[in-house]
């Protein structure tokens, strides 16, 4: 296995690799709504959450529609997930006095994937909470870009490998910094009222770049290998149900997930 597979950015001693379970929420909001809504959760709904006992791993702007906000949090394992949704959704203050007006912005919050790192090296590597920039800090300039794969079948070791010995050292190549690389975590949804996309199989890659300008290089770069354009891409495509799903993300002036 090559240092490329494992991490192609390794945590840095300021950073610790987090949250074996991450949940990967697109919501799609009214047009014109995006900003005030992102003003909206950065101010009390990051730290509110982190103390109902969850981690806010990065919260985006996606670049590709203006209507769609992403964002990811973690926890430790399934019953914390539990026991940190009840805590903030159920009893906690902050989603109770502005969830009225979080919900004016929200036409749909359903598509959610529940994802664990493939290993506890291609979780995400991130510094402290308590290092997060502030609400009025300025936007990062990187990119965090997003690939969901939908298999065929469940993850399985041949598919890793794949991705370890053909797909990792492709990607670093051509200039892109592998974040983190997850699969569907297939337990059941243990809180219902926030429903999940079960039944899928994705993984899904999180790669970091300078900019948009840089990713558009990087994808120049990929297509001009031969053996990602004869080989490996269609040997990846093969594996899938449907084409890549591709997410541009400029992370919010308070995401810890950045490129």
């Amino acid at each position: 296995m090559t240092d490329v597979a494992v991490a192609a950015r390794p945590a840095a001693s300021t950073e610790t690799f987090c949250s074996p379970i991450v949940d990967l929420r697109q919501y799609t909001l009214f047009p014109g709504s995006r900003d005030q809504f992102i003003e909206l959760f950065d101010r009390e709904f990051v730290e509110t959450q982190e103390a109902a006992g969850m981690r806010i791993i990065g919260q985006f702007r996606d670049l590709g529609d203006p209507t769609r906000f992403v964002w990811m949090r973690g926890f430790a394992d399934m019953p914390a997930r539990e026991r940190a949704l009840t805590n903030f959704y159920v009893h906690g203050e902050a989603w109770r006095q502005h969830a009225p007006a979080a919900r004016m912005a929200m036409i749909d919050t359903s598509d959610a994937l529940l994802l664990h790192p493939i290993r506890t090296e291609a979780s995400f590597a991130l510094p402290g909470p308590e290092t997060r920039a502030p609400l009025d800090s300025a936007l990062p300039s990187g990119i965090i870009v997003a690939t969901l794969h939908h298999l065929r079948q469940p993850l399985d070791a041949d598919f890793v490998g794949f991705f370890d010995s053909e797909i990792a050292p492709a990607l670093h190549d051509a200039g892109g910094r592998i974040r983190g690389v997850f699969a569907t975590e297939h337990s059941p949804n243990n809180f219902a009222r926030l429903p999940l996309r079960e039944g899928e199989n994705v993984f899904v890659t999180f790669l970091g770049f300078d900019d948009a300008d840089a990713y558009d290089r990087h994808i120049t770069a990929l297509g001009r290998q031969a053996r990602w354009r004869d080989d490996i891409y269609p040997a990846l495509v093969a594996r899938l149900q449907t084409r890549p799903q591709i997410l541009r993300l400029a992370p919010t002036s308070r995401s810890q997930l950045r490129a």
